[in-house]
């Protein structure tokens, strides 16, 4: 027997396995042993670890934990839930595909007020890194931005979104959020805000895909460019002059456009800070005040404009890092911001 079918031999007796240990621990939910049957995961987790077969221990978890959401048992699918992450950080699994579908899965069973999992996002973005310090892989983004998007969570989806790279999504997302909980006079600042976002964290091509798909399927917005609203001409113009990279052209229609940008307080340091003041803690204000500035960012990124002299900031985060920590924090003050 060749090595190869020894391997497919071995994974076939496993599998076998497993599913015998879960049949077991399936008949103990249905009879309502929860507690034993949590029990009894919790030391094939530990065992299979030990022995280092990862795959198996993942397997298990997986499906403990949607057979225990299955029976409302949150608290303990929670802490199953938990555990196939502790096997990819443990096993150094590479980040697939599928894998994302299994944690995003996850998370949707979860009580969506539970800290459990908030906990849980936040240990399997950074797991989708691998390492690379980024703020989570865009495949996992979008699959939480369309999971709080069903749930109407449309505040911390749109966060997810403009980290997925998935501009279309984002823009159908906006459009239901404007429709259900803005005024018709917002229509404009709800994808205006998005197209800054995306060119603050240079994604110019995502950035693109929300302006012109919110524009084309927005009921109250008529087909344009030109369009009725001065501040979506400001946005098709900015992303115009972003292609071109003239300091001059976003020097005039940041001038030209003061009127529309001063509408949104979102473009404007006194205002955000006065208003999310009363929204976050004061240790959060130097970062928050660093975020609103926008077109100073986009000006530097795209245009070539020096950044402005700002006092140094010490400890572990750099100008960068409170940065974009800031626009993090943005997302999540959003109703404070629009109402």
């Amino acid at each position: 027997m060749s090595e190869q079918e020894s391997l497919r031999c071995s994974s076939a007796r496993n599998r076998g396995g497993v599913q015998r240990v879960e049949g077991k621990l399936r008949a103990s939910v249905e009879k309502g042993d929860y507690y034993e049957a949590h029990q009894m995961y919790r030391t094939l987790f530990f065992r299979y670890m030990s022995q280092a077969k990862h795959a198996e221990a993942k397997e298990l978890m997986y499906n403990g934990a949607l057979l225990f959401f299955s029976y409302n048992q949150q608290n303990s699918a929670a802490d199953l839930s938990m555990l196939v992450l502790e096997v990819l950080e443990k096993s150094e699994s590479k980040v697939e595909d599928d894998i994302l579908e299994q944690l995003a899965k996850l998370f949707s069973q979860m009580d969506q007020n539970s800290p459990e999992r908030v906990a849980f996002v936040s240990r399997a973005l950074k797991w989708s890194t691998g390492g690379s310090g980024k703020l989570g892989h865009p495949k996992l983004h979008q699959l939480l931005a369309i999971t709080l998007w069903k749930e109407q969570n449309y505040s911390e989806s749109r966060y997810h979104f403009l980290h997925s790279s998935d501009g279309e999504g984002c823009a159908l997302m906006l459009v239901e959020y404007s429709a259900s909980r803005g005024f018709r006079s917002e229509v404009d600042m709800f994808v205006a805000q998005a197209v800054l976002q995306f060119l603050c964290l240079k994604n110019k091509n995502s950035a693109s895909v929300v302006f012109s798909t919110y524009t084309e399927k927005h009921p109250s917005i008529e087909k344009g460019p030109p369009f009725v609203q001065p501040l979506l001409n400001f946005i098709w113009f900015l992303l115009l002059a972003v292609d071109g990279g003239k300091l001059t052209v976003f020097t005039v229609l940041c001038e030209q456009y003061q009127p529309s940008l001063k509408r949104d307080p979102m473009y404007n340091d006194v205002s955000v800070y006065t208003r999310v003041s009363m929204c976050l803690q004061p240790s959060l204000m130097s970062e928050l005040s660093l975020s609103s500035q926008y077109l100073d960012r986009i000006g530097q990124l795209f245009f070539g404009v020096p950044p402005k002299q700002s006092p140094s900031y010490g400890g572990l985060l750099g100008k960068r890092d409170i940065y974009y920590y800031g626009i993090i924090r943005m997302y999540r003050t959003e109703e404070c911001l629009m109402h």
